[in-house]
């Protein structure tokens, strides 16, 4: 070969690492009563990091979900084909209990040891994450009709992944979806115009359009629709109890920017079977708790989306040679560096203090459950939506090795803005935060509890929750309060990770937060920390073991 075909000055592969190096989640785990747990994160982070888990990542999003709604003799079928990859992928994820192992296993720390295992597996290959976090956050929400739980339950927290269209009672383990958007009404759902008629036998059938569901394969649905008493929640399942095939009718599957891998679809109901779950005419009361769950894992996995960019930017950084030295050793690019993994450590903490917050919820304590409700909606919000700037960012790392396919950084680019999207948008979460500030006067105090827990600590951070509670004093005006509802979510975030990085982070990590983020010295883009700021301990920090 000619010398012109030399490959040199390139990064090698990105294999054979672990995502569950990371400092900042192992002591979250320590910190908050996951220490139990930790082995099995580590294991599944060393799985996740495989070269054989990233080409099941690849193929996944390489050979997208096809729709049959035919047989060959016409008949309907309404099957959705997935590659080989996708259920190892999802086998791998039930194994480990990602899907619904608190539920099963209720002991202290159950929920942050969950939330860490989808972290690290989220990181191969996020799509067939959105029905394993559906199934997680079905549960709760199904437990509002006894009966069906009682029946249901040990189906879905099985770890067994039973992949096939057959009655769910007879296989081993089940996947639940859940079906609530309607193209008139998107995160509106009580404009849904789906209706719900009693059968007589205790059962009821359905009749509409659903607009966005997402995993359409999924065994059963928690679905929305409008019975006599009002918008109500059903359990339906795709196939009947006598083998049949409920009249659940696949349209066509949408044409995603991102999340290919998974299949999402618009279904029609031609008087398909369901049952009540919960009471009739308080269906958005009783689908809340699951939509809580998977707001929960929409910031846990922009986190885990930030932490693969910025795992991938430090690796291209510290293989590739620039100007004559390192591109690690450039005080800009380490500057941009140093930047993303201030932001990713903020999104990683905040994220684990929230499944910390779930498990001290559950186990009775009031305060818990107020901080979550109010720090869930704002984090949803403000992490959510760093996602898609943090991906652009790491990808540009890379320049033009990071625009092309094989590098991985487009898929990571095109899932980000989902996050921010699924289970409401910046709006609708913003307009939570003013929801939870209202009605739920707990919740605030709970938060500057938390917060002032690093009272004295830093003064930026100080004058930072000071400057909130002036902002949060000037909401009474209903309109002044919408048009600021952004600015009230973004900022309860920004103090709230301020006040978790100064407790629990290194002193160059939270140094570099507060004065980006809480005092202002920040440019309008990543790598603008200050001069000054400490870059070293924050990249040593940021890099893997077997990435240095």
């Amino acid at each position: 070969m000619s010398a012109t075909h030399e490959v040199f000055n390139q990064a090698p592969p990105l294999t054979g690492f672990t995502t569950a190096d990371d400092p900042a989640l192992l002591e979250a785990l320590r910190r908050d009563g996951g220490a139990w747990g930790e082995a099995g994160v580590r294991e599944l982070g060393a799985r996740a990091g495989s070269e054989e888990v990233q080409d099941w990542a690849r193929m996944a999003e390489a050979h997208p979900p096809v729709l049959h709604t035919h047989d060959r003799y016409g008949h309907r079928i309404d099957e959705v084909e997935f590659h080989p990859a996708w259920h190892r992928l999802m086998n791998a994820a039930v194994e480990s209990g990602q899907h619904a192992a608190p539920w099963a296993e209720a002991r202290p720390g159950a929920h942050l040891v969950r939330a860490a295992k989808f972290y690290v597996w989220a990181q191969a290959e996020p799509g067939h994450g959105c029905p394993v976090s559906m199934t997680y956050a079905a549960v709760p929400a199904l437990r509002a009709q006894p009966g069906l739980a009682a029946v249901y339950e040990p189906l879905l927290a099985s770890r067994t992944y039973d992949y096939g269209l057959r009655p769910p009672l007879g296989k081993q383990g089940l996947i639940a979806g859940m079906s609530m958007t309607e193209k008139q009404g998107g995160s509106d759902v009580r404009a849904n115009t789906t209706t719900a008629v009693p059968a007589g036998d205790g059962s009821y059938v359905v009749t509409g359009h659903k607009w966005f569901t997402s995993a359409p394969m999924s065994d059963v649905f928690l679905v929305l629709a409008q019975a006599a008493e009002g918008l109500t929640c059903f359990l339906m399942p795709r196939v009947l109890p006598d083998g049949t095939r409920n009249a659940m009718r696949l349209q066509r599957l949408k044409d995603k920017l991102g999340n290919r891998s998974n299949a999402s679809a618009e279904i029609e109901y031609e008087r398909a079977v369901a049952w009540p779950v919960g009471e009739p005419g308080r269906g958005v009361r009783t689908i809340v708790e699951m939509v809580n769950m998977t707001r929960l894992d929409c910031v846990i996995g922009s986190a885990a989306g930030m932490r693969a960019g910025l795992r991938q930017a430090l690796h291209h950084a510290a293989h590739r040679k620039a100007f004559g030295a390192g591109l690690i050793d450039q005080p800009l690019m380490r500057n941009v560096l140093a930047d993303l993994a201030v932001e990713s450590e903020a999104a990683t903490v905040l994220a684990m203090r929230l499944a910390a917050a779930l498990d001290r919820s559950e186990a009775g304590d009031a305060a818990e459950a107020a901080l979550r409700r109010l720090a869930l909606a704002a984090g949803k919000y403000w992490v959510c939506k760093r996602g898609s700037s943090h991906a652009a960012e790491a990808l540009e790392c890379l320049g033009g090795n990071g625009y092309v396919e094989e590098s991985g950084m487009p898929r990571l680019y095109r899932e980000a803005p989902l996050l921010s999207i699924w289970e409401g948008s910046g709006n609708v979460a913003a307009l939570d935060v003013l929801r939870a500030l209202t009605r739920e006067p707990a919740a605030l105090d709970a938060y500057f509890a938390e917060v002032g827990a690093a009272a004295g600590a830093d003064a930026r951070l100080d004058a930072a929750a000071n400057r909130l509670r002036d902002l949060l004093g000037s909401l009474s005006d209903p309109g002044r309060a919408q048009l600021l509802a952004r600015r009230v979510a973004e900022q309860l975030t920004l103090v709230l990770q301020g006040s978790l990085l100064v407790r629990h982070s290194t002193p160059a990590v939270a140094d570099a937060f507060c004065a980006s983020r809480l005092d202002g010295d920040w440019g309008g883009a990543y790598g603008t920390l200050p001069p000054g700021t400490d870059l070293k301990p924050v990249l040593e920090r940021a890099r893997a073991e077997e990435e240095q």
